[in-house]
């Protein structure tokens, strides 16, 4: 089986409220739940605001770190899932299971051979 990087994209700016939030995260738990019991999921995570991130470059055999994310924009990643699936058509249909459930963009990448234990 392959594996797949499903990210979602975020909008910057401060989360929605409860009202809106505790129904979206009610449904991915519901989407996290199928893949788990699908055995498609390998890991999942959050990510805290590009506001914590710290961005570490070689110049001129230096390396420098930074504060802030690595791009300036509108969206951000805000958590991914990896999953495997035994082609690209599964692993979109889980990205759009996804999209569906929490209401924004999911990029649906394959990993390389050997990019993962």
């Amino acid at each position: 089986m392959k594996q797949y990087l499903l990210s979602i994209y975020q909008p910057d700016g401060e989360p929605p409220g409860p009202e809106i939030l505790e129904p979206i995260m009610r449904d991915l738990e519901a989407v996290n739940a199928e893949i788990r019991e699908a055995g498609a999921w390998v890991f999942s995570g959050g990510l805290y605001p590009p506001s914590t991130a710290t961005v570490v470059r070689l110049r001129d055999d230096d390396l420098l770190m930074t504060d802030g994310p690595y791009v300036e924009g509108k969206e951000h990643i805000g958590g991914f899932t990896v999953i495997q699936a035994p082609d690209l058509d599964a692993a979109l249909e889980w990205g759009r299971k996804l999209a569906r459930a929490i209401t924004l963009p999911i990029e649906v990448r394959p990993l390389q051979h050997g990019s993962c234990a």
